[in-house]
Formats: structure tokens, C-alpha cells, sequence
């Protein structure tokens, strides 16, 4: 970060984060500066400033943007033309994003000094972690990091994800050995590419150092109980292997298998009977803290829509082991930290360190009526925006951000609700994704490509004289991997036509077909997403719905089907009036993308 200490440990790390938070509205103005210092002679930029770097000049004449208006310059640079299009630093690498345009994962421009800032975030945490729990350098971390196959653009950069891009940089590789950064997991397990064979390993490396694991996680929930559910499946084989001292033949990778044996030095059959003994009982609440015992915590992203994954992961934890969430990022900045990491999930609020990019926010309003009505299309004001340090307390924004990598006064999509202040800089917390309705894993399906699925697959009923009344849907995560659930109220037009099981499956698969990259990858290659659903309801059931929605103090004038159901109460009745359900018989078709 500008040639700016990366490191620091204890007491430094807190003194650090209580200096910038202290002179946050310096620190922006500072780092504005300095962006526009370095991009100022970019086409971008110079469209708008004529070279200028004075921050009025900027705040008053670069428009707010979306994805679609900064595309084409990321497209022209992965074709091969210059960095200087947007940023005057190289660009090093382009990353995928899970959200997506026009059915493809968002390209985000990423330079070397990029990597600088995320390893400044990670190195913070553990000092915020000492504070609430003592001893976490007495053992290891049972954490379970994945990468995935990375892809070239047209000019030869590399494609792929921000973790992946971590994982495979010198920061991680080489990163200084200490207690607080034992993991379990031999790196060469991290970096296989085979999702399965890395999980196998990774799950396999923690059940031999069982005794050993203070802390579990995965960035997110949803990749915890994953790693569950492969357990759940594969503890037998795994024993096998401890008890013999022998890898599993199915482990093909010679990194794997090599770092594997090293750890699978000589059999240890007391070890395997007593994995076996905990993993043969009849349930497996609890399943966490009996194979962990010395865990204090789990670690993971419950945000958002990661939400949905907290009971489920209290249940394997039998409640015992608190679920920490201790950053925010995303693959175009990284952001803050939790400083109270400890919180009841319902309360985490991240800080926003003022040296990580420079931040601006859209007003939704204080009770974010406006976060899921306000048009991405639509241009925003420049003078709408509020500074980072000038944000009121119960308000909710959207996050809009420069960084220096060539995003200027771009709208991230994140809707936020500010919880309050560490000195000057403000405490977030992370509300939804902007129109945003289904969410398993990486996926974010919103109302739109919903609908546009919906649109193209319920023409297969036409034939049949069969029509969709009317629809809503559900993120079913009750079993793993999870899956997306429709309603659907179909009337027969003509009552001598039937429809049967396999045009509903055709529909199912219709759906996914229509569905983005980033959910197709899931589904077909990832398989962290399960078959599609249809459940057909009964006619009538929609007006119940809506009666019932009324009833707790909806307007009827106002009344719009929602398509996506979040309530408890609303979900029983739907699910009271199914008459049949449907599944996708095979995958989506998903092709990798050249770059």
C-alpha cells in the first residue's frame, strides 16, 4: 500500500485501526487525492476532468455509475489495450465477480498493490480476535479455503476469482509463519483445483489434528455446512485412512497426495475409533464441538443472505460455538472489519477503514424504503452522494466507492444501514444485495432473470393450453447442497387437456437454462446448488396469499406479489396448497468462459 507497513501484529494492528478511524475524513480526502493523482491522465477520467485532480472537480463532474458504463473500457483492456483506459497503474489480473451482467460474471480490473490492501485487512484480524478470546495461538485453525480453475483473458491476463487470486498470490503462499496462521490444511490441499479431492484433504488434514483445532471456518456459511454434509458422507472413508496411515486412491493430484502422506505418516487406529465412534452416532447435533473439542469459534460470512445458514451450522454446534463474522469485502474493494466479532450474527456492523479506497453513499432513505425501488439505469445526482465520515446514524445507503484499479464513483449494489461510529469512521450493517430475490451459494438471482426464466419456460405449457397465473419462489437451504423452490398456479384453459410430470421437469430445466453463469456454474460444475424445483399449488392459493398479507397490514391498492417469500407464516400456507412437485431430471448445460 504504497510502500505503508502490511503487518502488524498485537497492539500495533489496534493502534493502526484507532489512528485511521480517529482521521478518517483526512484520510479519504487523502486517498482521493492520491487516486486521482494517479488516474488523472486515464481516457476515463480525463473525459471528465481534463486532467484536473482537485476533488470538487471531481465530486461535481464524474457521474455515478453502474457495471454496464464501466464494461467497455474492462472489456477493451482483456482484449488487450492498454490499463491507461481507466487506471495508470498495470492492470494484473481481472476478476470474476459473483454477481452478473447479462448472464455473466462481472469483470472487475485488479493491480499488484490491490493484493497489498486485502493482506492489510486479513492481518488485522487476529488482533481484534485476541481481545474476546484468549489462547487462539495454543493450536490450530481448521479452516477450509477453495480456489477455482482459473481462465485467461483474450491478451493472456489472468481470470479468475479474488480468493483465488489470494490463495494463489506470494501474500498467502509466503505469508510469515506464526500461531495466530496454523492451518490444518496443507496449502497444497487449498490449491487443488478438484473442489472434491481439496475437500476430501482439508477435512481429512483436521480430523488428524483434531485435538489441536481452537478455531473452525470457511468465508462462507455455506461452504461450512458443505464440508458437513461431505463428512456426513465420507467419514468412513476418511477413518480408513487413519486408521491404515494409506491415502485414499480417489486422491489423484501429486501436490495432494504428496502433502497428504507427510501428514498421514503412520497408521493411528485409537484415532480412527474414535472419529468412527462420533460420527456412527444417530444424530449428529452437536457434530462440531465432539469432533473439535478445544474450538472456541466458527468462523464464516452470515450476512445477508448467508443468513439462512446460521441455524443449521447452531445445530451442528449443538449452540455452543459462537459464528463470527469479522470482515467485508468484495471482489472490487475490501472494506472494514467487525470490531465487536463476538456479536449475535443479527448485529454485526463492519467499520470502514478510510485507507482501503475512497467512499461515497446514495441516501435510500431511514427506513430503506428505497433500496429495492431505486433503477440502476437511473442517473443519480452527483450531489446526492454523502461522504464517508458525513453519514447519519439509523440511515441506509448504497455503497459507492473509487478505487485506484480504475473504478470511479461506481455503485457496488450493496444496500447498508449505519449502526453507529468508532471515532469518525461509521459502522455498517450489511442490509441485502440490491435487487437481489434467490441465494444459495455465489449465486444472486434477481428479480429480473427470475422472471425472464419464468417468461421463456412457461411458454412450454402454451401447447397445453395450461397458463401461469402466477408465481413466487424461495431459497430451500433445509437440506445441502440448497436449491431454488417455485410456486407456480397453473389453470387449465381447456379441462379435456392434462399436463403431466415430464413437461413440469422440462420447465424446471427451462428455468435453469435461462438462469445465469454464476448459478449454472454452481449447479452443473460446483454442484453447491441442487436440482430446481417446481411445486404446483392449487387454484386460489395466490389470493390467499395476498389475503394473508393484508391481513398483517398490507394495502390492497398497493398489494404486489412478492417473488420472493422470506416469511415463515407465508411459506406454511404456500406449501399447504401444494398439489405435486417437480425437479430438474439432469444439469443446466454450463460451458466455461474463454475470458
Amino acid at each position: 500500500m504504497d510502500g505503508k507497513k502490511l503487518e502488524y501484529k498485537g497492539e500495533d494492528a489496534l493502534k493502526e485501526i484507532e489512528k485511521l478511524t480517529t482521521t478518517a475524513g483526512d484520510v479519504q480526502y487523502g486517498i482521493l487525492k492520491e487516486i486521482l493523482k494517479r488516474n488523472a491522465e486515464t481516457e476515463y477520467l480525463n473525459k471528465y476532468m481534463n486532467g484536473s485532480i482537485d476533488v470538487s472537480q471531481f465530486k461535481s463532474c464524474v457521474p455515478v455509475i453502474t457495471y454496464k458504463n464501466i464494461y467497455p473500457y474492462i472489456q477493451r483492456i482483456a482484449n488487450g489495450e492498454d490499463s491507461s483506459l481507466i487506471t495508470g497503474q498495470p492492470i494484473t489480473e481481472i476478476l470474476c465477480s459473483s454477481g452478473t451482467s447479462a448472464g455473466e460474471p462481472k469483470l472487475t480490473p485488479s493491480i499488484a498493490e490491490d493484493l497489498d490492501r486485502r493482506t492489510f485487512l486479513y492481518n488485522l484480524i487476529m488482533p481484534i480476535m485476541n481481545q474476546y478470546i484468549p489462547g487462539l495461538d495454543d493450536g490450530k485453525a481448521m479452516y477450509l479455503y477453495f480456489v477455482k480453475a482459473e481462465l485467461s483473458t483474450p491478451c493472456g491476463l489472468p481470470f479468475r476469482t479474488v480468493l483465488t487470486s489470494y490463495y494463489k498470490s506470494k501474500h498467502f503462499k509466503c505469508r510469515t509463519r506464526d500461531p495466530f496462521n496454523d492451518f490444518t490444511s496443507p496449502d497444497q490441499a487449498i490449491l487443488c483445483n478438484d473442489s472434491n479431492q481439496s475437500m476430501y484433504c482439508q477435512l481429512l488434514a483436521g480430523l488428524v489434528h483434531r485435538h489441536q483445532v481452537m478455531r473452525l471456518g470457511a468465508v462462507f456459511a455455506s461452504a461450512l455446512l458443505r464440508a458437513t454434509s461431505f463428512l456426513e458422507r465420507k467419514w468412513a472413508q476418511l477413518c480408513n485412512d487413519i486408521r491404515t496411515g494409506h491415502l485414499d486412491l480417489s486422491i489423484i493430484d501429486p501436490a495432494c497426495r504428496s502433502a497428504m502422506m507427510s501428514i498421514l505418516s503412520s497408521p493411528n487406529p485409537d484415532l480412527a475409533d474414535e472419529i468412527e465412534s462420533i460420527c456412527s452416532r444417530p444424530s449428529w447435533k452437536g457434530i462440531l464441538c465432539h469432533l473439535w473439542p478445544r474450538a472456541k469459534y466458527i468462523e464464516a460470512v452470515v450476512t445477508g443472505s448467508m443468513a439462512q445458514y446460521i441455524p443449521p451450522l447452531e445445530y451442528y454446534s449443538a449452540g455452543k460455538l459462537p459464528l463470527v463474522c469479522t470482515m467485508y469485502a468484495s471482489s472490487e474493494c475490501y472494506f472494514g472489519v467487525n470490531l465487536k466479532p463476538i456479536c449475535d450474527p443479527a448485529e454485526v456492523a463492519f467499520t470502514l477503514l478510510p485507507n482501503m479506497g475512497y467512499f461515497e453513499f446514495l441516501p435510500l432513505g431511514e427506513n430503506g424504503a428505497l433500496a429495492m425501488d431505486i433503477d440502476e439505469d437511473e442517473a443519480v445526482p452527483n450531489d446526492r452522494l454523502v461522504d464517508l465520515v458525513n453519514v447519519k446514524v439509523g440511515s441506509y445507503y448504497e455503497f459507492v466507492v473509487t478505487t485506484f484499479s480504475g473504478l470511479h464513483r461506481y455503485r457496488i449494489g450493496d444496500v447498508l444501514q449505519v449502526t453507529g461510529f468508532h471515532n469518525q469512521a461509521p459502522q455498517f450493517r450489511f442490509i441485502c444485495r440490491r435487487n437481489v430475490v434467490l441465494s444459495v451459494d455465489n449465486d444472486k438471482t434477481n428479480e429480473e432473470d427470475l422472471h425472464r426464466s419464468i417468461t421463456t419456460a412457461k411458454k412450454l405449457l402454451e401447447p397445453y393450453n395450461a397458463l401461469l397465473v402466477e408465481y413466487t419462489s424461495y431459497a430451500d437451504t433445509s437440506s445441502v447442497p440448497g436449491h431454488y423452490v417455485l410456486f407456480w398456479e397453473i389453470q387449465m384453459v381447456d379441462s379435456a387437456t392434462s399436463i403431466d410430470a415430464k413437461l413440469l421437469q422440462e420447465c424446471c430445466v427451462t428455468v435453469e437454462e435461462e438462469l445465469d453463469y454464476v448459478y449454472r456454474q454452481c449447479r452443473s460444475q460446483e454442484k453447491t446448488i441442487g436440482p430446481l424445483e417446481i411445486r404446483v399449488v392449487e387454484p386460489g392459493t395466490f389470493e390467499a396469499l395476498m389475503d394473508l398479507f393484508i391481513s398483517q397490514g398490507g394495502s390492497i391498492n398497493q398489494y404486489k406479489t412478492p417473488r420472493c417469500i422470506k416469511s415463515s407464516t407465508a411459506l406454511k400456507l404456500l406449501n399447504s396448497h401444494a398439489l405435486a412437485s417437480f425437479s430438474s431430471p439432469r444439469d443446466p448445460k454450463w460451458v466455461p468462459l474463454n475470458g
